[in-house]
């Protein structure tokens, strides 16, 4: 039997007969986070600070090439004739270049580096764009110094520089560090295994040390190490974070077990059946990777608007220069109207008009709990026409409550009541349910004695001097006790756990429970539906579960009974349609997929794996956010397409008078009023960044 048959199987039986129900405690606290964690953590502390180290190393950048360019602007004769001042002195010219030197070097390297790796990959960006500029206005300047006559640039290269590394301080500062999926996903599974050694001894080794054959033991509430197969003992296991499986499935003889799964109260032995790369979280492992690395490189929109203006400059540029020489013949003119046009090309208002909105949409994102992570994935978001969703703890809270109770004999509070004081002695899933809904309705608790937990049954527990049990349709039909099949076969219809209550023996009642509907699941359904973008249910759950839900939410479609490395490959299917696909998970199994996914939004209470997988993370685990995201994303496009139309739209007029089109008519634009237009641009771009909002 394969991985899907034999999942499928175990769906079903966990919904049509709940003969698995072992309620006991699943010790969590027995997970062994040990050195490799701590090597782990430390890891992770490490890109923190890289990142932090990074951010750090721009504000340093700015302060310093901000004080060294106050005294470059007061011995620039443009800025002093702009002033109408004369401070000139002997040798401050070559005090100018000094200063302008230091500061090309220090405060110009990040774009340099910058620059080089753009055209590596020939894909010129900001970086190339401000890199051109900056070394044209140094390599002209100094030219000017000592061996052409004309003005220098020294003054628009300070300020270039100054104002770039000041947009990319706040547009570094707003957005975090570096996807670590890979190592949280390793983080996942334990260090050590229990082998069982031929002569029954049990020795505990590191797993990379276990072969395939070999013998191992997994005690009660412990990760299961490795992948296998189980040949003596029966236990529940939660996979829940792994396949997307709600309820735990019940493990015995024959059965396939994960690695990275929790096992439940029963012991379970089993033989290794896969290592190395061939393991489910290796698998998992290599789909983020490839899905990482496959994932469409989306150009930001500031990147686009720089690469076609590094184009118009170099172009311009080179046109106005060979135009010049050809009319005139006077080299210092032809280069000094080459690299006005130039540097007017890399207005510094561009510098300032992206990072100013991903400030502002990243602090308005930050408020309304959306963590954004990939700038570029955010911002194409507004481009989004199918959201597809994980079903089990993002449109469900994935944890069990009460849907139907049905009392017999009783009433219905004191059935409750009884089911309430025997079920708070129990860590199982379906218990925890139970004692939430009990404590919601202040339900008083009874004298529980004699409790025990009956393997594959269900619970057994004297109350009030009764013998009462909590028990599976399974041992009900055994023991064939009379109950209504109709009205059980609907609730199991609705992919409904049904647990029944004995009392001496005697049924005194049913309660049904399933995974709740998140209230704000609907109205993000129907809103999405509004923006006429098509929902789609994507599950590793069973169908009958999925369309119960799916039912609820008036959902578009619905895909359940999915691998990972399906769900991936049917991300992979819609965006080979055309479509432009967010996904929206929570667990290990949705880690594959949101890496694939044009945009990939974790729930914020989900697995680390997913959150490190995602570009943006829900904090209050809300499905209506998915909306918040794409409204944010179209404003914050829509802001920075009227900054980017601020920050060069004067060059329509600028350059072409930079160029000398109406030399004759004695009408050309000095480098000075340039430094006008450009200083009124940054802002205009300043202050309607601040004019954001998605209200």
């Amino acid at each position: 039997m394969d991985n899907k048959e034999n999942k499928e199987k175990h769906s079903n039986q966990n919904h049509q007969n709940h003969e698995n129900m072992n309620h006991e405690a699943s010790n969590h606290q027995d997970m062994n986070h040990n050195s490799h964690q701590h090597h782990e953590d430390q890891e992770h502390e490490g890109h923190s600070d890289h990142h932090a180290m990074m951010v750090e190393d721009f504000k340093r950048r700015f302060y310093f090439s901000l004080i060294i360019t106050v005294p470059i602007l007061l011995l620039s004769p443009m800025i002093q004739m702009f002033l109408g001042v004369e401070w000139n002195f002997a040798g401050d010219s070559y005090i100018l270049f000094g200063l302008s030197t230091i500061l090309f070097i220090y405060g110009g390297k990040p774009f340099l580096t910058g620059a080089k790796d753009e055209l590596k990959k020939k894909s010129p960006a900001m970086m190339t764009l401000i890199s051109f500029a900056i070394s044209v206005a140094y390599i002209y300047s100094t030219l000017t110094v000592f061996i052409l006559s004309g003005n220098d640039f020294f003054w628009e290269l300070g300020t270039l520089i100054v104002i770039m590394l000041l947009g990319h301080w706040i547009e570094m500062k707003s957005i975090m560090g570096a996807s670590r999926a890979l190592d949280e996903l390793l983080k996942l599974m334990p260090e050590e295994a229990h082998l069982i050694k031929d002569n029954g001894e049990n020795i505990d080794i590191p797993v990379n040390q276990l072969s395939a054959g070999d013998s191992v033991l997994v005690k009660p509430g412990e990760k299961i190490p490795i992948d296998g197969i189980v040949y003596d003992g029966m236990s529940e296991v939660n996979e829940s974070m792994i396949t997307g499986e709600s309820v735990p499935v019940k493990k015995e003889v024959g059965d396939e077990i994960i690695g990275g799964s929790i096992n439940g109260e029963g012991l379970l032995k089993f033989k290794v059946s896969k290592v190395g790369d061939e393991t489910f979280i290796s698998q998992i492992i290599k789909l983020v990777k490839d899905a990482q690395a496959s994932k469409s490189n989306t150009q930001r929109l500031a990147d686009t608007a720089a690469k076609w203006l590094f184009y118009i400059a170099m172009t311009a540029g080179t046109a106005t220069f060979v135009l010049w020489m050809l009319i005139s013949k006077d080299l210092n003119f032809a280069i000094e109207r080459a690299v006005t046009v130039i540097i007017i090309s890399c207005p510094h208002a561009l510098g300032l008009a992206t990072p100013l909105v991903t400030a502002v949409s990243t602090s308005i994102g930050a408020k309304r709990g959306l963590l954004i992570r990939n700038r570029a994935a955010f911002e194409s978001a507004r481009n989004l026409d199918t959201v597809v969703f994980d079903k089990t703890g993002t449109l469900t809270e994935g944890e069990f409550g009460i849907t139907d109770i049905q009392e017999i004999g009783i009433s219905q509070e004191r059935l409750l009541e009884i089911v309430y004081s025997v079920e708070a002695n129990s860590e199982h899933p379906i218990a925890k349910g139970i004692v939430k809904e009990g404590k919601k309705l202040n339900l008083k608790t009874k004298e529980v004695s004699n409790f025990q937990s009956l393997p594959g049954k269900g619970l057994k527990a004297t109350v009030e001097g009764n013998e009462i049990m909590i028990v599976s349709p399974g041992y009900i039909r055994t023991q064939k006790i009379y109950f209504d099949q109709n009205h059980y076969e609907k609730l199991a219809q609705e992919g409904k756990t049904v647990v029944f209550v004995l009392q001496n023996n005697t049924l005194i009642g049913y309660i049904a429970l399933s995974d709740i509907v998140r209230e704000t699941a609907k109205e993000a359904i129907k809103s999405l539906k509004s923006m006429n973008i098509e929902s789609i249910m994507l599950t590793g759950d069973n169908q009958r579960v999925a369309s119960y839900v799916g039912k609820i939410l008036k959902i578009d479609k619905v895909i359940a009974e999915v691998l990972p490395q399906e769900k991936s490959d049917r991300i992979d299917e819609l965006i080979k349609q055309g479509k432009k696909v967010a996904m929206t998970g929570d667990g290990v199994n949705d880690a594959p997929s949101l890496a694939k996914a044009d945009l990939g939004i974790a729930i914020g209470a989900g697995t680390d794996v997913a959150i490190e997988s995602a570009d943006i993370i829900l904090v209050r685990s809300n499905p209506l956010d998915v909306v918040n995201i794409i409204k944010l994303s179209k404003a914050t496009y829509k802001k920075m397409i009227q900054n980017l139309i601020w920050a060069t739209g004067y060059n329509v007029i600028a350059l072409p008078l930079a160029a000398g089109v109406l030399y004759n008519q004695g009408i050309i634009i000095s480098p000075a009023l340039g430094a006008v237009f450009m200083s009124l641009s940054t802002i205009i771009v300043s202050i309607n960044a601040k004019f954001l909002n998605i209200d």
